[in-house]
């Protein structure tokens, strides 16, 4: 295989040497402007069902107590900080991220942990743990539904 772009000069050793031309643009010298974070203006979304999101201003009332629903199970779910000793499970499985050390961790019924907003996430998305599909605590889930 190989580059599939052609070059303007057939002389590989070119490619190894850089762009000496003199009308590329040079970069400033000094550090970068500093990271300026602003807050998302954007309203929170909500997965009433798996394929539909909306904000939850445009929710439903049972869409609306769906989600509160959800949010208490999720709530009742175990955490914990990550503190590097653990063998197994290093790595958060939804965004394939290693976990460092103080990371806030969720774990899961079957024992699976995730970054807590990770798995916060995907369980607004889906009640079951995404590496092994057992769902999370059937039991307390019924609980919830019935009351």
């Amino acid at each position: 295989m190989g580059n599939c772009l052609k070059a303007h000069n057939n002389d590989d050793i070119s490619l190894l040497r850089g762009n000496e031309s003199s009308d590329v643009l040079e970069q400033p010298s000094g550090p970068p402007p500093p990271y300026h974070h602003e807050p998302s203006q954007r309203a929170q979304l909500y997965y009433p069902s798996p394929n539909v999101s909306r904000p939850a201003n445009q929710l439903t009332e049972e869409e609306q107590i769906k989600i509160a629903k959800r949010l208490g199970l999720i709530s009742h779910l175990p955490t914990g900080i990550y503190d590097g000793t653990s063998k197994k499970g290093k790595e958060c499985a939804i965004c394939m991220c290693d976990f460092n050390v103080g990371e806030n961790l969720r774990i899961l019924p079957c024992m699976h942990s995730y970054h807590k907003e990770c798995i916060d996430d995907w369980m607004m998305r889906s009640f079951t743990c995404p590496s092994c599909m057992e769902p999370v605590d059937a039991a307390l889930l019924t609980t919830y539904e019935t009351s």
